[in-house]
């Protein structure tokens, strides 16, 4: 059995997301997804959905068959405890597999590592941009005239 881990942040899920992990899920016979932390997350904006509710959102897709949250401490550990014959990386991910190979193999891993190239790139296929979508909403709906 061929054991794919995917990574990431999963704020505000989007068809971006599904695409990563449905591309990752294809490339083994089981799906696991580390969700990042909050603490952890320090590449782009805090997220605005805590780490929680994120992992339930990951829990809850089809494609997904299990997801756990990141380790605080050291963002190794759950890849070392999940021991992934893949790992995934999205087509965004700062992450750059050679020095994320010298890791793993310091650690007596050695997983493949998958960049997943495709992207959907629709206008809100993605957390920041829906965020702007919705700030621009709603400043459009706070400047009309009450009735």
């Amino acid at each position: 059995m061929t054991r794919v881990l995917a990574t990431g942040t999963f704020d505000l899920l989007h068809p971006g997301h599904i695409l990563y992990l449905e591309r990752s899920r294809a490339l083994g016979d089981e799906l696991i997804v580390i969700v990042a932390r909050d603490l952890n997350v320090k590449h782009k904006p805090k997220p605005v959905i805590p780490e929680d509710q994120r992992l339930r959102m990951v829990c809850a897709l089809k494609v997904v068959d299990r997801a756990v949250l990141g380790c605080e401490d050291d963002i190794f550990e759950a890849v070392e405890r999940l021991n992934p014959d893949i790992i995934t990386l999205g087509y965004d991910q700062h992450f750059d597999p050679e020095p994320l190979r010298a890791e793993l193999s310091k650690r007596g891993l050695r997983p493949e590592i998958v960049r997943i190239d495709a992207h959907d790139p629709c206008d809100l296929c993605s957390s920041r941009k829906i965020m702007a979508a919705v700030l621009e909403c709603r400043q459009g709906l706070d400047s009309k005239p009450q009735q």
